[in-house]
C-alpha cells in the first residue's frame, strides 16, 4: 500500500513562510506527476502545483510567484516552500501522486493544515 504522509503545516502569521513536505513509501518516479491541493473550509479542493517526474511545474495562478515545488527523488520526497502567506492561504494542505496509466492508482495523503494569521 502506498503512503504519502505530509508535515510541515502550522499556524503563521501573514507575510510569513513555510515548507510542506511529502514523504512516499515507494519511488515518487512511479508516477507521471506530484501534485499539492488545498482545501479551504466550505471550498472544493484545489489543485495549485504540480511537478512531473522530468521536472516540469505548474501553478495555479493564485500562488504563482510566492509558492515553488520541487522534488527530491533520492528521498521519494515532494516540497511546497510557500512564501508570502496570506490569510486566504489558509487550507489543509493534500500531497498526491498522479498515475502514469489507467492501471494505476492514484494516491493522497491525509493532509496538512496551514492556518494564516495575525
Amino acid at each position: 500500500q502506498v503512503q504519502l504522509v505530509e508535515s510541515g503545516g502550522g499556524l503563521v502569521q501573514p507575510g510569513g513562510s513555510l515548507r510542506l513536505s511529502c514523504v512516499a513509501s515507494v519511488s515518487i518516479f512511479s508516477f507521471y506527476a506530484m501534485d499539492w491541493y488545498r482545501q479551504a473550509p466550505g471550498k472544493q479542493r484545489q489543485l495549485i502545483a504540480d511537478i512531473t517526474s522530468s521536472g516540469t511545474t505548474n501553478y495555479a495562478d493564485s500562488v504563482k510567484g510566492r509558492f515553488t515545488i520541487s522534488r527530491d527523488n533520492a528521498k521519494n520526497t515532494v516540497y511546497l516552500q510557500m512564501n508570502s502567506l496570506q490569510p486566504e492561504d489558509t487550507a489543509v494542505y493534500y500531497c498526491h501522486a498522479d498515475p502514469r496509466s489507467v492501471h494505476q492508482s492514484d494516491y493522497w495523503g491525509q493532509g496538512t493544515q496551514v492556518t494564516v494569521s495575525s
